[in-house]
């Protein structure tokens, strides 16, 4: 307990992940459903678009994890020969992809909100449901699946389009999704139980969580310099290697506090030039901390996970993450 009373002290409310000192990168989504009979999708449009390649950002169980791991209802579909978009539990924060067909080329997912911000993601050909979270509050979206033709061209796969009126604002950050994936037989998740015990407070949580992560994981630097476009962290992996880069520090960090019932945003941005990941965190007694902070017992600052465990205390480091003006959101997952 002492250990913890003294993290506990720093009251570590929001744990921002970032890459060292190479690049990061990637990208997120968001959508909600009706209860509606399942409908079919017009036929592939011939027009083709230009996708980039999204960067990739470097630098006992709860029984409330049961309630939140995602299923793929029926209820809600637009669907067609080639791929399947199940937006029927929308109003929980999330919809499912499923690609039908039998091509090997890769495939896109691109969801735009309410805010006209364009979400990237992959979509796997294995034929089973990917996740991805709807991080753009209420309002209109529209969810385009694509198939790559040559180079960066993407001719359209299906589309849906729908409305959502979230549960709560919590909905798209307490589930697992594309970005943050776990499930009720992860590591992660275990750890996490096992680490936290039967503690409710979620300052605790977060304080026991980032000092874990921080001295646990260590910045991978051979990764962070050859990853390619599409990166998807895998928690369990991370964890059990005890390496990262920062988007790997921001989702194992965001899953096991999910898996804790603490509502965590996965944050992509910059720093600088730099693309990073990071986590923005909620609890009652503060709401959402919109960067990661800890109370050093005068003042509240920001606080950078990944420099925090590479960088030996360097009091330049410290001085650079206490200001919030050097961090730029882009994306929520």
């Amino acid at each position: 307990m002492k250990k913890v009373m003294k993290v506990t002290a720093l009251v570590m409310l929001l744990l921002m992940v970032i890459g060292v000192f190479a690049g990061c990168n990637q990208k997120g989504t968001e959508q909600e459903g009706a209860a509606e009979q399942p409908q079919m999708a017009e036929q592939p449009q011939k027009n083709l678009i230009d996708i980039a390649q999204e960067m990739v950002p470097l630098a006992s169980l709860p029984p409330a994890i049961f309630d939140t791991m995602p299923v793929p209802s029926g209820v809600a579909v637009s669907a067609n020969e080639k791929a399947a978009v199940d937006y029927s539990n929308a109003r929980d924060g999330y919809i499912m992809v499923k690609y039908l067909g039998n091509s090997d080329k890769a495939l896109k997912v691109l969801i735009v909100g309410p805010s006209a911000n364009t979400y990237t993601y992959s979509l796997n050909l294995n034929g089973e449901y990917d996740v991805y979270p709807l991080s753009d509050g209420n309002g209109g979206y529209t969810v385009t699946v694509y198939e790559n033709v040559e180079g960066t061209k993407y001719a359209t796969v299906n589309t849906a389009k729908f409305d959502v009126t979230l549960t709560n604002e919590f909905a798209p950050f307490i589930r697992p999704n594309q970005f943050v994936n776990y499930n009720t037989n992860s590591k992660t998740v275990a750890t996490a139980a096992e680490l936290i015990g039967d503690i409710d407070d979620p300052l605790e949580k977060i304080a026991l969580v980032f000092d874990y992560v921080t001295e646990n994981l260590t910045y991978d630097e051979e990764l962070a310099a050859n990853v390619k476009s599409g990166y998807l962290p895998d928690v369990d992996a991370v964890l059990a290697g005890g390496r990262g880069i920062c988007f790997d520090y921001a989702a194992v960090m965001t899953a096991m506090l999910r898996s804790q019932d603490v509502p965590t945003k996965l944050v992509v941005g910059y720093t600088g030039e730099v693309y990073h990941a990071w986590i923005n965190i909620y609890s009652d007694e503060t709401g959402w901390i919109g960067s990661v902070v800890y109370f050093d017992g005068e003042s509240w600052k920001l606080m950078d996970p990944t420099f925090y465990s590479t960088a030996g205390g360097s009091e330049n480091v410290k001085k650079y993450i206490g200001d919030g003006s050097n961090y730029t959101a882009k994306y929520l997952y």
